[in-house]
C-alpha cells in the first residue's frame, strides 16, 4: 500500500514539475507587464480614452474603446468605478459597453498568460475579445440609442493604490499585490490540471469537447460560470484539456463566459445594469461565446 501511494505521488509530482515549468514563466511575464502597465500607463490609457469624448469618432469609437479597454490592466471590480467616473464625464454609453466589455474579458496580463495556450489559442482569445466588445458596444447603440443602459449611481469616486512618492517602491507594491491575488488562484489551476492528467481519460474528455461534439460549445460555455475563478487559475487547465482533446472552439468559448461571468463580479454587474439589462448582458455573453466557438471549429477543424 505504501508503495502504491508513494509511486503515485512520483508520477503526481512529475507532472505538477512539467506542467509548472511549462507555464510559470508566462505568469511571471504575466505579473511583471501588468504591474509595469498599472504603475506606468493606466493613467495614460484612461486619459486616452476620456479624451475621445470630444473627437468626431461618432460609431466608429467603439473600435479604439474595446482596444483601449484590452490595454487597461483592471480587473472588472476596477473596470467598474472606472467606467462610473468615465460616464460622470458624459462618456458615451456605447462607447462604455465596448470598453467594459473587452476589459472584462482581457487585460495586458491574462494575455501574456495565454501565451501558453499556442500562437492559435492566443490569436484568438484577442481576436474573440475585440469582436465582443465592439460587438457590445453595437448592440447598446442600436437598441439603448435614446436610454441609458448604465446605472452607476450607487460608485463614488476611483482610489488610486499607486500613489507611493518612490517609483521602485510603487512597482514593487503592485508586483506584490498581484502576486497575492493571482499566485494562489495559479498553483490550484496547476494542482488541478495535475489531477486531471492523472485521473480523466483523455479519450472520454475529447467525446464530450471535440469539435465533432455538437454540444461541446454549450458545455464549455457553461463550465465557465462555476470554474473560471481567476485568469491564472485557468489557463493550466486549458493547456491540459487542449492537450486531451478539446476542440478550440470549446476552448473560444470558455475564455469568453468564464471571465464575463465570475460569480464573484456577477453582484456587482446586476448592481450598474439592473435585472433587465443584466440578463441581457448574460444572453449576449453565452450568445456570442457559443457563436464564437462553432465559428471556430468550423475554421479549425
Amino acid at each position: 500500500m505504501i508503495d502504491i501511494l508513494s509511486r503515485e505521488f512520483t508520477y503526481l509530482w512529475y507532472y505538477f514539475t512539467v506542467l509548472f515549468n511549462q507555464i510559470f514563466k508566462y505568469w511571471v511575464l504575466g505579473i511583471l507587464l501588468g504591474s509595469v502597465i498599472s504603475v506606468f500607463c493606466k493613467e495614460k490609457i484612461h486619459s486616452a480614452f476620456i479624451g475621445m469624448k470630444n473627437s468626431r469618432w461618432g460609431l466608429l469609437g467603439i473600435i479604439p474603446a474595446s482596444l483601449l479597454g484590452i490595454a487597461s490592466p483592471l480587473c472588472m471590480y476596477g473596470t467598474i468605478p472606472i467606467a462610473a467616473s468615465f460616464s460622470k464625464k458624459g462618456m458615451r454609453d456605447d462607447w462604455l459597453a465596448a470598453f467594459m466589455m473587452s476589459s472584462i474579458l482581457l487585460n495586458p496580463q491574462l494575455l501574456i498568460y495565454s501565451m501558453a495556450l499556442g500562437k492559435t489559442a492566443l490569436l484568438i482569445r484577442f481576436f474573440s475579445c475585440l469582436l465582443c466588445g465592439i460587438t457590445a458596444g453595437l448592440c447598446v447603440h442600436v437598441f439603448y440609442r435614446k436610454k441609458s443602459f448604465f446605472n452607476f449611481k450607487s460608485f463614488g469616486d476611483v482610489t488610486n493604490r499607486d500613489t507611493d512618492p518612490n517609483v521602485l517602491v510603487r512597482l514593487l507594491k503592485n508586483i506584490g499585490r498581484n502576486i497575492k491575488a493571482t499566485g494562489g488562484y495559479f498553483l490550484i489551476g496547476v494542482i488541478l490540471s495535475v489531477l486531471f492528467q492523472r485521473y480523466v481519460p483523455a479519450d472520454s474528455f475529447a467525446r464530450l469537447f471535440g469539435s465533432e461534439q455538437k454540444f461541446g460549445i454549450l458545455m464549455a460555455s457553461t463550465i465557465g460560470v462555476p470554474l473560471y475563478v481567476c485568469g491564472g487559475g485557468t489557463i493550466p487547465l486549458l493547456v491540459e484539456w487542449l492537450d486531451a482533446g478539446m476542440s478550440m472552439g470549446s476552448a473560444a468559448a470558455f475564455m469568453i463566459t468564464g471571465p464575463s461571468t465570475k460569480l464573484t463580479n456577477l453582484g456587482a454587474l446586476k448592481a450598474i445594469l439592473g435585472l433587465k439589462q443584466f440578463i441581457i448582458y448574460l444572453l449576449f455573453v453565452v450568445t456570442f461565446s457559443v457563436f464564437t466557438g462553432t465559428l471556430c471549429n468550423i475554421v479549425f477543424k
